[in-house]
């Protein structure tokens, strides 16, 4: 079994202690990592600290440079990181829609190498014979990453890059249930990086909490769930360290009644189920108008059925398992409660018969708002379809969920759609579209959905601090 070690000023950091990573897929450890404490916490972030300097003072082009040799050093290790990926979350290589480690690791690449070429231009808002007003945009110094299990190696590249790019070092800590490709990243980072840039410490909630509260770390950008978000921000509160969260989302979806189903049936189908529907902007309630309700709960249905289900090592597999068992109890939580609260269960429903945390593609009838599968995120392959009749009334029922993350309006008129999308309440909203991400187009969420926005130059400057200088002739 392959062990694996944390990186902490450019060197490998072995504790004296392991965990075991589970394969999803089979239930089995396939390797096994370090298990960092508070200590190793203290020694990345001095670490990063003491790199910040020579760091921040840099030139652009040289960090331009660098962050594509790192997007060089991901490509060429990209077999290795595509498996890597899949045995840990359990997605399959290609998958749905192609939305798979391929993806993911494809992604990565792409995204690293956007962001290298993003630019921070100094503002002139003042400049005339009284004086000449410059707004800077400066690093802010030590960043602490804490990502989540269902795209570790994507949202890894989405917190660190754009704070490397801005000439901040990073301290990250990866879910103890996915920390290998974050480990390689960093080690194959440590390669091209000047020590102390950027390291990556693995442990359990004492690590990340020792992390988000360290009196020398200047930002915490988390990407995970609501509560854990609140817990961070409060945690970040002592020190007034600024903070990104990127949180829950139990996007809507809007089907409105000129839609062809047989031509929108599946791409609902893959917004709503591509990763096991363990992606944050993923579509999460799906709203039909009574006119085609039947239909489409008919055609979701068919497809649940014939998608195949099975180890993402294999070929033509399209789902894969759960990721891990805490999330599949969360799954089986909320179908007993679907069913109790007199859910038609058109497809699926029960976990599948094998080894590793299989469960179902299940699509669920005839439930309303105020169910918990409607009203909760659940994070798995499980969508509930809910029968409207009148647009203003559907909209105000889409917008009355305490996230918003993402949201969708489905219709042959996209200028309709377009006008409708606006008055959701959500960070992003699609036509005809639902969770696709570029790298840039800001993405981030409102009410219980998180702050701040990632990608593009929106989400470079949040790296940085403003700094206004005034030169008086």
């Amino acid at each position: 079994m392959q062990e694996f070690d944390m990186y902490i000023n450019g060197k490998p950091v072995q504790s004296g202690k392991t965990f075991d990573v589970i394969n999803p897929a089979t239930g089995e450890a396939f390797a096994r990592c370090q298990l960092g404490d508070v200590s190793h916490v203290d020694q990345a972030v001095a670490a990063a600290k003491a790199a910040f300097p020579a760091w921040s003072r840099t030139t652009d082009e040289e960090r331009k440079q660098l962050i594509h040799a790192l997007a060089g050093a991901i490509e060429a290790n990209m077999p290795e990181l595509m498996q890597i990926v899949t045995m840990e979350t359990g997605k399959p290589m290609g998958g749905l829609n192609g939305i798979g480690s391929g993806m993911e690791v494809g992604g990565s690449i792409a995204w690293t190498q956007y962001t290298a070429e993003l630019q921070l231009p100094v503002d002139v808002i003042q400049d005339n014979e009284v004086a000449r007003v410059e707004v800077h945009r400066k690093p802010l110094g030590v960043v602490a990453s804490i990502t989540p299990w269902n795209w570790p190696l994507m949202i890894a590249i989405w917190h660190v890059m754009p704070a490397l790019r801005a000439g901040n070092t990073v301290v990250i800590k990866p879910s103890p249930y996915t920390p290998v490709s974050t480990m390689r990243l960093v080690q194959l980072a440590s390669e091209i990086l000047p020590p102390g840039v950027l390291n990556v410490v693995t442990g359990e909630g004492e690590v990340g909490s020792a992390l988000t509260a360290h009196p020398d770390v200047q930002k915490v950008t988390f990407t995970g769930s609501t509560p854990t978000g609140k817990r961070i921000m409060a945690s970040a509160a002592g020190n007034l360290t600024r903070c990104t969260l990127e949180l829950g989302g139990n996007d809507a979806g809007i089907v409105l009644p000129d839609v062809d189903v047989k031509e929108v049936a599946p791409k609902l189908f893959a917004a709503a189920f591509h990763n096991n529907g363990q992606t944050c902007a993923a579509l999460k309630r799906m709203y039909v108008h009574e006119s085609q309700y039947e239909e489409i709960c008919a055609a979701m249905a068919e497809l649940a059925k014939n998608v195949v289900v099975g180890d993402g090592l294999e070929e033509g597999t399209e789902l894969g398992p759960i990721q891990n068992q805490a999330q599949l109890d969360i799954v089986e939580d909320l179908v007993a409660s679907a069913r109790s609260d007199g859910g038609r269960f058109v497809a699926g429903g029960k976990r599948i018969d094998r080894a590793g945390y299989f469960f179902e593609p299940t699509v669920v009838a005839d439930l309303t708002d105020g169910t918990r599968l409607v009203d909760e995120e659940p994070f798995g392959p499980i969508v509930p379809i809910i029968k409207y009749t009148d647009i203003e009334e559907v909209i105000e029922r889409a917008n009355r969920n305490d996230q918003g993350l993402g949201g969708s309006v489905w219709s042959s008129d996209p200028a309709k759609a377009a006008a409708l999308a606006q008055r959701l309440e959500c960070g992003s909203a699609w036509v005809n579209d639902h969770g696709a991400l570029q790298p840039d187009a800001p993405f981030g969420g409102v009410k219980q959905s998180g702050m701040g926005v990632e990608f593009g130059l929106y989400g470079l400057e949040e790296f940085t601090s403003i700094q206004t200088l005034k030169i008086t002739k």
